[in-house]
């Protein structure tokens, strides 16, 4: 098939198809951080937050049917929805809409993945897809659905599942598969304790990214059985996944990156250390992740700010950042920011040092500071003369410090009551 009608091929399927993100869940491991919003509205990157990543794959492969299926507390996230993603146009059956829990279904709130979307049944089968895309909505990757659900029309697959090799040792939080020479999926276990290593390579599991291609009639059918199932835990890890290795067709598709062959870039940032290294990777000479990608851009909200500016220039009060990613409105005065991702409107001010660091929108940094190794959460202000990251005993009794001593810092462990409780 030549290239032109292949991307025509794939350009109907995705027409056909109706994209759900999983944006709900609370993501507990990030600590403080999600103590006020959910985890796909944490800031990422200096400028973006974690759902801009699905919701992009999916503008830029075609995809303008989407769903984003919220719940815990969703208010900060359906803002940026709203700010960010109004964009299509509905003149043309285009949408980003925010689909939040509301026991259409019985009584409850959302009681695993699959629920989710079963409660949302009505609203699916309004849209009438061919085909489903359910994406998480909390993970950092660039990847074009359109090929993925074109290798699932061509397997003839009930189900296809995004899967990517990770070490064997960080698979146990993931759901992990073996496949046939076809690529039809013939074991699953949804975070095993003992991950299965793939074959030929006893260092790395093929896991789950958690993207799920589906028949949409397969799925309407598949979930309503098992929302009757008594014994369900209601999960596509847990239930949906192990029952069609049985009882229907489904194939894992790879993500590969289609310059070099190797697996693509996909970044679980579920926990402090996940976080901080992947904002951290952005700030290297070449990170692994390219955001200035003009063929894959990835969109976002974004304030009317003025340009980050750098102010003194004197030996010992010189303001200079180096190595380092800023966004607009930021003020570095006097100071010196190494290797670090500063957001919108972070002030930095005289002869403080910040390195290897993430400040989120909002952050100062007041007078004689010292940061090192810290995760600074949006709106703090750091007084005078403090020192964090240096002294892990001492950052432990006021801050959360991580397994690889990352310091995490919000305004309310330093006594700010910025939320108002």
């Amino acid at each position: 098939m030549s290239e032109i009608v292949m991307q025509r091929h794939i350009s109907k399927l995705t027409s056909e198809t109706l994209a759900i993100i999983l944006a709900g869940g609370r993501g507990s491991r990030l600590k403080a951080l999600t103590d006020w919003r959910a985890k796909p509205a944490v800031p990422f990157g200096g400028k973006f937050r974690i759902i801009d990543f699905p919701l992009s794959n999916c503008i830029n492969a075609g995809i303008r049917h989407i769903s984003v299926v919220t719940q815990y507390k969703s208010h900060s996230l359906q803002r940026h929805l709203q700010r960010g993603w109004g964009f299509l146009s509905g003149q043309f059956g285009e949408f980003i809409e925010a689909v939040p829990a509301q026991q259409r279904q019985g009584e409850g709130w959302y009681s695993g993945t699959a629920d989710a979307i079963y409660q949302n049944l009505d609203i699916m089968r309004h849209y009438s897809p061919e085909y489903v895309v359910v994406l998480a909505g909390d993970h950092i990757y660039k990847m074009d659905y359109g090929k993925m659900v074109a290798a699932h029309v061509a397997n003839g697959a009930d189900i296809t599942v995004g899967c990517i090799p990770v070490p064997l040792e960080e698979a146990k939080a993931f759901g992990v598969m073996a496949i046939n020479d076809e690529n039809r999926i013939v074991e699953f276990a949804e975070k095993p304790d003992s991950p299965k290593p793939m074959p030929g390579d006893d260092t790395q599991a093929l896991a789950s990214m958690g993207i799920y291609v589906f028949t949409a009639k397969y799925l309407r059918d598949r979930l309503v059985a098992d929302a009757a199932d008594e014994n369900s835990t209601h999960d596509f890890g847990h239930d949906i996944i192990p029952d069609a290795i049985a009882n229907a067709n489904i194939f894992a598709f790879r993500f590969m990156n289609a310059n070099t062959g190797a697996p693509g870039y996909w970044r679980d940032v579920g926990t402090i250390d996940a976080y901080w290294e992947a904002n951290m990777d952005l700030a290297n000479i070449s990170p692994d992740l390219d955001l200035y990608d003009s063929d894959w851009p990835i969109w976002t909200y974004q304030e009317q700010l003025p340009p980050a500016k750098f102010a003194f220039d004197d030996d010992e009060r010189r303001g200079m950042a180096v190595d380092t990613m800023l966004s607009g409105g930021c003020l570095i005065t006097g100071s010196t920011v190494r290797h670090s991702v500063l957001f919108s409107n972070v002030r930095v001010h005289s002869f403080s040092e910040v390195s290897d660091s993430v400040l989120l929108p909002d952050v100062e940094i007041r007078r004689g500071c010292k940061i090192t190794r810290c995760v600074i959460d949006k709106g703090t202000v750091v007084p005078e003369n403090t020192v964090i990251g240096e002294d892990p005993v001492e950052d432990a009794k006021r801050f959360y410090v991580s397994e690889g001593g990352i310091v995490l810092v919000t305004p309310e462990m330093l006594g700010q009551d910025l939320h108002g409780v």
